[in-house]
């Protein structure tokens, strides 16, 4: 394009920015990079010298000389009349006419000790594209917009905001989340859609039965359908979570329906009538339905009582999983009977039917699945009658090895490295942020230069085919706002970013990563890198800072904990896994120091304020100090009006202490009688030194930030380790300091606590649930033994798949107590009716095991079958939710062992003790 970068950040400015603000939900910072159009007044230090007047003068000048002031209005016969002073002038030329001030009867115009131009103070921030200069312009959400939503507006506005740029204006889409939330989402609804149909086969397998198939299948949907519209009523989003926790209750939709027709399907095979056969097997199973349903829904309570990130993310998940629970349940009692009777037939009448049909070949394979199911159940009674027998025999090692599972979480030895600790995992976005920060005070042409060299080298390190853009962020954007919402914390011309967007068939992000890390080093001895969270979902787990990992030390003796803090960093360089350490504080940014000599200006008729004044004038603009403006008449767009020292000016030492100070007083026409300027250098001394780039407070406190990163290793290891190393330091910490770690491990931390207390709450809340329904305090018990089998499922499929302990694993542990609660229900509660019919206790309980076999398979296969595609974390963002698919699967496993041989152990144990 052949637009000037003045004109690429004025046009984002007032055209783009505008328009993109009206869509709702929609924050837009101002244009990063470009050259921020303002008129330019360039002050001559030697003619203002020779004129006596200093840059305070000029600044004056414009205050009073050019201002946006409505006259009013005057009657004049039957018409009224706007008023309207030339108070602005009509073109930035006629600028350089405003009268500055009067020497000797002679006026002094700006143009005697001034040039004034359209154009732009110093630039310091730089975007480019692919090694072409332009504006990046930013859209944030805001409150509980939709991403979707948002972006989707943007684009109906574009075509718009287009025809309203010039010709040769080209806008590029250099990063759109939407296509990661679209990604993701299609993600989640492919994994339900896989697991509902996965989930059916295995039915129709079962039972051998369409009609009972179709009549379970449909149950889903309508289950989803209600949640969705509960979700809704509550103002819930359709989101990664919301959608997860969808995807993770198709497992379990299918179980009252399953049961419901399951037990139908048992009266049938005993001869009785459609209706009865319903009605019977409806009635059955009604209360331990429920109560199996509750105590699903009842683990998700604790989830309510989250705080923080966690909360916010975990809860809608929860709801959307106990609103379909429900309506399953609802559905089960109403609509599953009411479809049974049409759709369901006698067993003999139905088989007579098949043999017939089109259906011969599910038949027969029907018929070999039940003869080989048959021979399993017959082989399981058999083990199950053995283990009753054996009693503490049996009970006692197995529970000592489940208890003994738990060591795996620990690590023990070389070949047990235990369970890893990560707040949330990763997710492969296809994006790279690296920050880089160069020697402290360098100018930021040098650090384009640097970024240069740091460019090319991705470009060789990663393939051509799978970089779709690289976009350089250099410097301080031009606005404080942009840098409030900044996440790298850049602190000057040395600081950039540089993004790195992957094409879709990209390789494993992670893995170029490391690869940079180690030769970016190598190849830049002196430049800083660290790379930044650059994904969405990293970023909101951040809570705004650049990195997992933040040792904070606050207190007001700054430079002892400066040194504290170089002795900290030094000792977790030595810690394994943790990568990207660095003080974010830079103190060594090169300063000139301005001494002026207070008795030498008084003499002078000068103060401190007035030097000060001067030099902030000549070196960062007038508009630092008073605001002034000019409107494009064509436009209708007021840009600030900046008296300054042009760089070029002010090229050495000397050109600083020539700088013209004056009192004021001669501004705006006045007669002269201002004081005479006087050079900088008569009333100062000049020296060198250092300072601090930037100062940063936590609650109101200064502090020093060591940053960093793991890679190589988990959160909750390096999070242990830097403990350590704070505790042996202790002592060495400044009297009156604070040192404490921030960030994820903070965070990871409090939401461990409160799911753990979560998972100990379910537990307890299923208990009382069930003491309630059964009026029992003892078969309750006997019920929840499942449960320390679950727990140890939950370990060894984490072990065995190297998955470390994160939010969403322990959201699946308690998700798991409620459903292998669900399942021992049924076998505790029809052994409790075998009880009451006369049964002893271990024939009830061989015979619980061996009629409730069926569906107790059925159920949790379905939950396992159903977590299988999230298990294996495919698609974008499907790395999210794998950890929890992985545990229900794990817990669900061994608490179906436990269910169908160690309850009925136990119940026969505490039983025939009783009636012993």
């Amino acid at each position: 394009p052949s637009l000037s970068e003045a004109q690429l950040f004025d046009q984002g400015n007032s055209i783009i920015r505008t328009a993109l603000s009206t869509v709702a939900g929609a924050s837009m910072p101002w244009p990063y990079g470009g050259l921020q159009r303002q008129v330019q007044v360039d002050l001559d230090p030697d003619a203002l010298r020779a004129h006596g007047l200093s840059g305070n003068d000029v600044t004056a000048a414009f205050s009073v000389q050019n201002s946006i002031l409505p006259a009013g209005t005057e009657k004049i016969g039957d018409r009224e009349y706007f008023v309207s002073v030339n108070a602005n002038p009509k073109t930035v030329a006629e600028l350089n006419d405003l009268p500055v001030a009067t020497r000797n009867g002679s006026v002094i115009y700006v143009r005697d000790v001034a040039h004034v131009r359209d154009g732009y103070p110093p630039q310091t921030n730089i975007v480019r594209r692919d090694g072409h200069r332009g504006v990046l312009m930013s859209v944030l959400k805001t409150g509980s917009a939709s991403t979707l939503d948002i972006i989707r507006g943007i684009k109906e506005r574009m075509p718009r905001i287009r025809d309203a740029l010039p010709p040769d204006f080209k806008i590029d889409l250099v990063g759109d989340q939407s296509i990661f939330v679209r990604a993701a989402i299609s993600g989640v609804v492919r994994e339900a859609v896989i697991a509902a149909s996965l989930t059916a086969l295995m039915i129709l397998l079962f039972l051998g039965t369409w009609r009972s198939t179709l009549i379970i299948a449909i149950s889903i949907p309508l289950s989803i359908l209600a949640s969705i519209i509960c979700l809704s009523a509550l103002g819930e989003t359709i989101n990664i979570m919301t959608l997860g926790g969808l995807a993770l209750a198709v497992g379990i939709l299918v179980d009252d329906a399953t049961v419901t027709i399951e037990n139908i399907n048992w009266h049938l095979e005993r001869g009785e009538d459609v209706e009865a056969a319903i009605l019977n097997g409806a009635h059955e199973i009604a209360v331990p339905a429920f109560v199996s349903t509750l105590a699903i829904c009842i683990v998700f309570v604790p989830m309510f009582l989250l705080a923080g990130i966690a909360r916010y993310l975990f809860v809608p998940l929860a709801e959307a999983v106990v609103f379909a629970m429900l309506a399953s349940y609802l559905l089960s009692r109403t609509l599953v009977p009411t479809l049974a009777k049409y759709w369901l037939q006698r067993h003999d009448a139905h088989r007579e039917a098949l043999a017939s049909g089109p259906f011969r070949r599910l038949q027969l394979l029907q018929r070999r699945f039940e003869k080989w199911f048959r021979q399993v159940r017959e082989d399981y009674h058999g083990v199950l009658e053995r283990a009753v027998a054996a009693g503490p025999r049996f009970a006692v090692p197995f529970l000592t090895a489940m208890a003994a599972t738990a060591l795996l979480a620990f690590p023990f030895g070389r070949y047990v490295p235990g369970l890893g600790q990560d707040f949330f995992p990763s997710v492969d976005a296809g994006q790279i942020k690296l920050h880089v920060r160069g020697p402290t005070g360098v100018r930021i042409d040098e650090t384009a230069t640097l970024c240069d060299r740091v460019e090319q080298t991705i470009r060789e390190l990663i393939p051509a085919r799978e970089i779709a853009t690289i976009v350089d962020n250099i410097g301080i954007p031009y606005s404080g706002i942009n840098l409030a919402y900044s996440t790298s914390a850049p602190v000057g011309p040395g600081d950039a970013d540089i993004f790195v967007n992957l094409t879709a068939d990209h390789a494993p992000t992670a893995g170029y990563v490391r690869l940079l890390r180690s030769k970016l080093r190598a190849l830049y001895p002196s430049t800083t890198f660290a790379f930044l969270p650059a994904d969405m979902v990293s970023q909101i787990l951040n809570f705004g800072l650049p990195a997992p990992i933040d040792v904070q030390v606050s207190g007001f003796n700054a430079e002892a904990n400066r040194a504290y803090a170089q002795a900290l960093l030094a000792r977790l360089h030595r810690i394994p896994g943790v990568v990207d350490l660095r003080i974010q504080q830079a103190v060594d940014y090169p300063q000139l120091n301005v001494e002026v000599d207070r008795s030498k200006a008084a003499l002078l008729g000068l103060s401190e304020t007035d030097v000060a004044s001067d030099l902030l004038v000549s070196l960062s603009g007038s508009s630092q100090t008073t605001l002034s403006f000019w409107i494009d008449p064509k436009s209708g767009t007021q840009y600030a009006i900046a008296a300054q020292t042009p760089q070029f000016r002010l090229a050495s030492l000397g050109d600083l202490a020539t700088t013209p100070v004056t009192g004021g007083g001669a501004a705006g026409g006045g007669s002269g009688g201002g004081r005479a300027a006087q050079l900088l250098a008569n009333l100062a001394s000049f020296h060198r030194s250092v300072a601090p780039a930037v100062v940063s407070h936590y609650d109101a406190t200064p502090v020093v930030d060591i940053f960093g990163a793991v890679e190589g290793s988990d959160l909750g290891f390096v999070a242990a380790q830097i403990q350590r190393v704070l505790a042996e330091s202790k002592s060495s910490l400044p009297r009156g300091s604070q040192v404490a770690v921030h960030g994820q491990v903070k965070t990871m931390t409090e939401s461990f606590a409160g799911l753990l207390l979560g998972l100990a709450a379910a537990i307890v809340l299923v208990y009382l649930l069930i003491v309630v329904n059964f009026q029992s305090w003892l078969d309750p018990f006997i019920i929840i033994t499942a449960l320390p089998a679950a727990l140890a499922g939950i370990v060894w499929m984490l072990f065995l798949s190297h998955t470390p302990v994160s939010v969403p694993a322990l959201t699946g542990a308690i998700m798991c107590m409620g459903v292998a609660t669900a399942n021992s229900v049924l076998v505790v509660s029809f052994a409790r009716e075998r009880m009451n019919a006369g049964d002893d206790a271990a024939h009830a309980a061989v015979q619980a095991g061996v009629t409730r076999f069926r569906p107790v398979l059925m159920t949790a296969l379905a939950m396992i079958i159903g977590m299988v595609p999230m298990a294996l974390g495919l698609g974008e963002g499907g790395e999210q939710n794998a950890p929890l698919g992985r545990a229900v699967i794990g817990g669900l496993v061994f608490a179906t062992v436990a269910t169908l041989f160690f309850v009925p152990t136990v119940f026969k144990l505490i039983h025939g003790r009783r009636s012993a």
